[in-house]
């Protein structure tokens, strides 16, 4: 064993020897960087995107707290779908390591954060790549027993990631709440997603925070692999990485393929693009103005006569 791994870093060095005078540069392939290498594979989820997974060290943590938010509520599906995302390829790689059946995603939000943003929908997540069977819904009245539920689940290590669904910025949940979740799940060693809707930038123990706004939809491609005008096809997010271990925030365009359960790097959209928001365009109005006038103290009512 010893005469083996001695020969291995004779090669590993005659080839780092040969890169550097030929001027490539060549991965670290030494007993150590291998066992590092192997160490990050196994706390973190590769993206796919090398941007994003250098920033974060090797991927989406797996051990830990992480951040999603979105800055207003009107952009909630773009989170809840990023964090749904991030779920499905969580559960994936799980089932992929470990050889068993799927391992359940639980997702917790209190009832004021459902009545603004919605309820997932079955049927959606499973066309989103879910696996069938495995989620778990629950909507505590209080933010607090929200969080308890979300700390039990988390050291009962029976959900292979937990999503904790939280409306802006709460009083009762801030740096010492989320420093509590962190630690838990490290303690656990699984992933918990907390999805902030509506809320702002604010200091957190989450390893790694995103940012997710919508944006436009490529059109499907036909068979012959050229686009079918007026279709719709993946989600894409924009998505800034507000917090990680690069200094300066990492803003790209990803798309979700639900049916390879992969994320794909976009270019930036070009600037006359339309916006990702539903709803046609009114054209002007012909006899006045397009837009309804500002509403002032001045209050008009019905002659008497």
């Amino acid at each position: 064993m010893v005469g083996s791994a001695m020969a291995r870093e004779r090669l590993f060095a005659l080839r780092e020897t040969i890169a550097r005078l030929e001027g490539k540069t060549t991965p670290d392939l030494s007993e150590k960087s291998l066992h590092d290498r192997e160490e990050v594979a196994l706390h973190h989820l590769s993206l796919g995107i090398g941007a994003f997974d250098d920033a974060l060290g090797g991927g989406l943590p797996l051990w830990g707290l992480s951040e999603i938010r979105c800055r207003l509520l009107a952009d909630a599906g773009a989170a809840s779908g990023f964090a749904t995302a991030l779920a499905i390829r969580i559960q994936a790689e799980q089932k992929l390591r470990s050889d068993r059946p799927y391992q359940p995603v639980l997702w917790i939000g209190d009832t004021v954060g459902m009545m603004e943003a919605g309820l997932p929908h079955a049927i959606g997540l499973m066309h989103f790549g879910l696996a069938r069977r495995g989620f778990f819904h629950a909507a505590p009245r209080k933010l607090e027993d929200a969080l308890w539920l979300a700390e039990s689940a988390v050291d009962s290590g029976a959900f292979c990631v937990i999503i904790f669904e939280v409306r802006g910025n709460p009083t009762h949940f801030g740096l010492t709440e989320s420093r509590r979740l962190n630690l838990r799940a490290k303690a656990a060693g699984k992933p918990l997603l907390l999805l902030r809707e509506g809320g702002e930038e604010e200091a957190s123990s989450a390893i790694c925070r995103f940012l997710a706004e919508p944006s436009p939809a490529r059109p499907r491609n036909l068979p012959d692999g050229s686009p079918l005008e007026g279709s719709i096809g993946n989600p894409v997010f924009r998505l800034t990485l507000e917090k990680s271990r690069s200094p300066a925030p990492l803003s790209l365009l990803l798309e979700w393929n639900a049916h390879e359960r992969r994320f794909i790097s976009l270019q930036q959209p070009r600037p006359d693009e339309k916006p990702a928001h539903s709803g046609a365009r009114l054209p002007a109005s012909a006899d006045g103005p397009n837009r309804a006038q500002q509403m002032g103290a001045v209050l008009a009512f019905d002659r008497a006569s």
